[in-house]
């Protein structure tokens, strides 16, 4: 047993259990990443987006391969509202050692966001100091948006678009990974310098064998629910919550102290919220039960909108942590 932040910590699990394989790779990924690679000759830079609460895990490592290398690269970290901002410097550092030199981080809610005002400007910087090779006599930039799904790049395309073209939204947005189906046309978002964005669709590996990249992905949402199943994603968010000493989930749940059981923490929110499931037992009788999906979504929802603080669930991958997450 001990004692952290004057809040009595007993019997936290060390390790998460898991024995699934996080798989999700639609046929339109396939179809997009070649796309991706057929255009590649006319495009000037790349703009990386990312989910800043999850800096270093689960950015597609065969876009280094495919993509990156060739033309000027910026990694814009998008949703910075929800991270805890003292791991900035960390993140940072741990993205140069990976070389990545061009970091920007944004929060697309923040109409003066600092970072969107960068984004044009150092694109265009890189762009005309690079070897352009056979878009050399080409007046216009061309810019191909990236990343994994749901991370941002539709609608940081749509801001940038309002912000020097004052014009409404160009491409499909929504809070659900896999929106972009394909590799869209260009859309125009300045004309001095005329510049233009080219919107793809999310990517990730076929498999994620890092359950906790997987699951941190599934957590901000880079990943559709059902992948991994409510249930599995509550319990590894209170895993990581436990681990990492957050306990801001006891006091906003209404919960005396943290509690290591995922099922007692569903049905705490259940009873308290007075959601039940009406199941049929054996002999046709009607039993009322906890709803336990409803708790668990509920329970992610809370997390994932900030409201149990901010944070930044790569801790274990930068140099400042002293957390170890083990995986059975």
């Amino acid at each position: 047993m001990s004692n952290t932040g004057g809040i009595v910590v007993a019997n936290m699990r060390k390790k998460f259990v898991y024995d699934g394989v996080v798989r999700w790779f639609p046929g339109h990924m396939t179809k997009g990443l070649k796309q991706m690679q057929q255009r590649l000759k006319n495009i000037d830079c790349i703009l990386e987006v990312h989910d800043a609460r999850v800096p270093i895990s689960g950015r597609y490592a065969d876009f280094s391969r495919t993509l990156l290398g060739l033309k000027p690269h910026i990694l814009v970290l998008s949703k910075k509202d929800l991270i805890d901002t003292k791991y900035s410097d960390s993140i940072v550092s741990k993205l140069k050692r990976e070389g990545l030199s061009n970091v920007i981080f944004t929060n697309l809610k923040d109409q003066k966001c600092k970072g969107m005002k960068k984004i044009l400007p150092l694109a265009t910087n890189l762009i005309s100091s690079s070897s352009r090779y056979n878009r050399i006599e080409q007046e216009s930039y061309s810019i191909m948006v990236i990343g994994v799904p749901n991370v941002g790049k539709s609608s940081l395309i749509n801001r940038l678009r309002s912000n020097y073209l004052r014009l409404g939204k160009g491409t499909p947005v929504g809070d659900t990974a896999g929106i972009t189906r394909s590799v869209l046309t260009h859309i125009k978002i300045s004309e001095d310098p005329l510049v233009y964005l080219i919107d793809t669709p999310g990517i990730l590996a076929p498999s994620i064998k890092d359950i906790h990249a997987g699951m941190k992905l599934a957590l901000v949402g880079c990943l559709q629910d059902h992948v991994i199943g409510s249930h599995a994603l509550a319990n590894y968010l209170l895993f990581w919550l436990n681990k990492n000493s957050r306990f801001d989930y006891v006091e906003k749940l209404g919960m005396l102290e943290p509690n290591d059981d995922i099922m007692y923490v569903l049905t705490f929110i259940a009873a308290k919220l007075k959601k039940v499931r009406k199941v049929k037992g054996y002999d046709g009788r009607l039993d009322v039960k906890p709803d336990f999906h409803f708790a668990a979504d509920y329970f992610v929802s809370l997390f994932r909108k900030g409201e149990f603080g901010s944070y930044c669930l790569d801790l274990d991958l930068l140099e400042t942590s002293q957390c170890n997450l083990d995986i059975a």
